[in-house]
């Protein structure tokens, strides 16, 4: 039985173990890093329609390195407010070289 994640301090090192695979995270990087440009698009235009696309952008790019190269179900479908945390903290950990690209057990 799977356990249930009451906090994202709880949830994280879950997430980082659902996302071993390095195209995976790579993936996921570069999907969060692209939603900041139709958020900036949509916050200097004012046209706010812009927004629609970011969840296809994150989550396109997320979805495809689960689906694909990580292969397995994405925490997004039970746990999204922790998953959508746990996208962002990863992002600013890679971007801060706290955490690497590749796989879990050798970046902690």
């Amino acid at each position: 039985m799977e356990k249930e994640y009451k906090t994202l301090k709880d949830f994280y090192p879950y997430y980082l173990k659902e996302h071993q695979n390095p195209t995976c995270r790579k993936l996921h990087f570069i999907g969060t890093a692209l939603l900041f440009v139709p958020l900036g698009i949509a916050i200097f235009s004012g046209n706010y329609l812009w927004l629609v696309a970011i969840p296809f952008i994150g989550y396109g790019f997320a979805w495809v390195g689960h689906f694909f190269f990580e292969k397995n179900k994405p925490a997004t479908f039970k746990y999204p407010m922790f998953s959508l945390a746990s996208d962002f903290i990863l992002f600013f950990d890679l971007l801060r070289g706290k955490e690497k690209f590749h796989k879990y057990g050798k970046s902690h």
